[in-house]
């Protein structure tokens, strides 16, 4: 395990909480977070629902969530982001690309890295740690990810609360707490990205499905 050079963090703490946080409640793990690293923590929330943001703001009403606006997004998405930031008063951040970015439209081979990765990159600069909404049952590509680790490419750490959690987790925490839904999730959307690769899938279909259809693409490359 590398040496994390500018921070205050060992690796065999993080490894530690790693291990321990596989059976501690979201809460606790984002409260950790936010206390170790002394508020300087920023939510990355894709708005597919608002599970996430509910837990962090329960922590910290004033946390930053950044949303990345690719400029392709549903209009419900759009409006969905807005329901939940009146809802939580929330100290929203809105990322969008810079103009090399119109080089690559949604669905070509930098059109992710350009629009997501480097706005988010841009985003997390000055932070001392992240947290994320991605769970372990989202995709096999995410089966193993951990709940807590060091994110070498930003130099800080990243955080994934809800790593364990399963769409039924999700579903029964969001009706026991009565969060609103996201427009397009009644109407097949269960992974929910830019409108022109993202479509419904059937009942019993793998939720990831609906996203790059017809490709082999399966990540953005946020979570790389």
């Amino acid at each position: 395990m590398p040496s994390f050079v500018g921070t205050e963090i060992e690796p065999a703490e993080l490894e530690a909480r790693a291990g321990e946080f596989e059976t501690a409640p979201a809460g606790a793990v984002i409260a950790w977070a936010h206390e170790r690293f002394d508020g300087q923590v920023a939510l990355a929330c894709s708005f597919q629902d608002c599970v996430v943001v509910d837990l962090a703001v329960r922590v910290d009403p004033a946390i930053e969530v950044l949303f990345l606006d690719t400029g392709f997004h549903f209009p419900e998405t759009l409006e969905y982001v807005e329901q939940v930031r009146a809802r939580y008063d929330l100290r929203l951040r809105v990322l969008r690309p810079g103009p090399e970015a119109a080089r690559w439209p949604c669905g070509t081979d930098r059109c992710c890295e350009m629009r997501k990765v480097v706005p988010l990159d841009a985003g997390l600069a000055g932070r001392r740690a992240w947290l994320t909404g991605l769970k372990r049952a989202d995709a096999a590509t995410r089966a193993a990810a951990p709940i807590v680790s060091w994110d070498d490419r930003r130099g800080l750490v990243k955080v994934n609360p809800l790593a364990t959690w399963t769409d039924d987790d999700v579903a029964n925490y969001a009706a026991d707490h009565g969060l609103p839904a996201h427009p397009l999730a009644s109407e097949g959307y269960l992974s929910i990205g830019c409108a022109p690769t993202t479509r419904p899938v059937a009942p019993g279909d793998d939720p990831r499905a609906g996203r790059w259809s017809g490709s082999s693409k399966t990540e953005c490359g946020l979570h790389a």
